[in-house]
């Protein structure tokens, strides 16, 4: 009787586990998706944000960039800030930043904050929306980085998943836009932002399964925003862009809107990426790449062309294949 008692409870244990793992899974792919959308409308934001003056007159490809990301990312911190003050954890900021985990966040930060960040409004402004899809490939870069740092090894149905997104970027970029003498430069711009995002994804799955991914992520956008401010804009030439940038006013108001679209879609990239690992957890963010595209069509007025159709709807597709098995959707009872 004592041994079949045992075995009810070690059963009705496993069962818990494997509920609550279950949920566990589910919040990181939630996560995971939302942090697409959310990324996605700040693409959509920061984009309008640049046809104000001063910022559509700007001499050069590299100071309207980076005054945008640099006001972006400061917003977004400053909002994180807010948020954390409020669950009473602003302590732990300074803390966190002093451990191991916490300074490879800040790595991870200046990989994707003025690097990936500067580089990804430069490629928006050289090739526009065209720009958003190549610049998805981050996960591919970011389970290739997994594997080879943190021996997070991808199926085959993760890889295949990949390069079916890495297929949908090359299908929208297949067909150059007229009038973009800088396209190449452009696209050059997202795939370095795409390689040292992957680096990021990486580094944010280490450290994020360490320490407070709310507290990471305010570390994250504080840093990349005040490097940005303090280092890059002046190195090129654009302090008198930053000043009249915000006298203007308009601007700065839709650059802190894009910092808190921009920090809840970091908050939930890095839960997701600390929940379900870096692989799916940026599969599922570089859903950005659709919605992006999606937003600047319907409220920037981009030309719907085939290649931006059919390569979007792949790169969902290698998404869903990445994040789950399709076969899943006809077995009853599993998930």
């Amino acid at each position: 009787m004592s041994g079949n008692a045992n075995m009810t409870k070690t059963s009705a244990a496993d069962v818990k586990m494997k509920q609550l793992s279950k949920k566990f899974r589910v919040t990181g792919l939630t996560a995971g998706a939302l942090s697409g959308l959310t990324y996605g409308i700040y693409t959509t934001l920061v984009l309008v944000a640049g046809y104000y003056e001063p910022l559509v007159s700007a001499v050069g490809i590299l100071a309207a960039p980076y005054v945008c990301s640099g006001l972006n990312d400061l917003f977004a911190g400053i909002w994180l800030t807010i948020y954390n003050a409020k669950k009473g954890r602003l302590a732990e900021i300074g803390r966190t930043a002093n451990t191991f985990p916490g300074k490879m966040m800040i790595l991870g930060a200046l990989l994707g904050g003025p690097i990936a960040n500067g580089a990804y409004l430069v490629g928006l402004a050289l090739a526009g929306a065209y720009a958003i899809p190549i610049s998805a490939t981050c996960g591919l870069f970011g389970a290739l980085f997994a594997w080879i740092f943190l021996k997070q090894r991808p199926t085959k149905r993760v890889v295949a998943g990949m390069l079916i997104c890495v297929a949908g970027a090359i299908i929208i970029n297949w067909v150059k836009p007229e009038g973009s003498p800088n396209f190449t430069l452009g696209i050059i711009c997202a795939l370095i932002a795409a390689i040292c995002w992957g680096l990021e994804g990486m580094l944010s799955s280490y450290g994020g399964a360490m320490i407070d991914t709310d507290v990471a992520t305010n570390i994250r956008e504080l840093f990349s925003g005040l490097v940005d401010l303090i280092i890059i804009v002046p190195f090129v030439g654009g302090l008198s862009l930053l000043s009249g940038t915000i006298s203007a006013g308009i601007p700065v108001l839709w650059l802190a809107a894009a910092g808190l679209s921009a920090g809840v879609s970091f908050l939930l990239w890095y839960k997701a990426n600390s929940a379900v690992g870096c692989a799916i957890g940026m599969s599922l963010n570089v859903t950005y790449a659709f919605w992006g595209v999606l937003f600047c069509i319907l409220f920037l007025g981009q030309p719907v062309t085939t290649t931006i159709v059919v390569g979007s709807i792949v790169i969902i597709i290698g998404a869903i294949l990445v994040t789950m098995n399709p076969l899943d959707f006809f077995k009853k009872g599993e998930v």
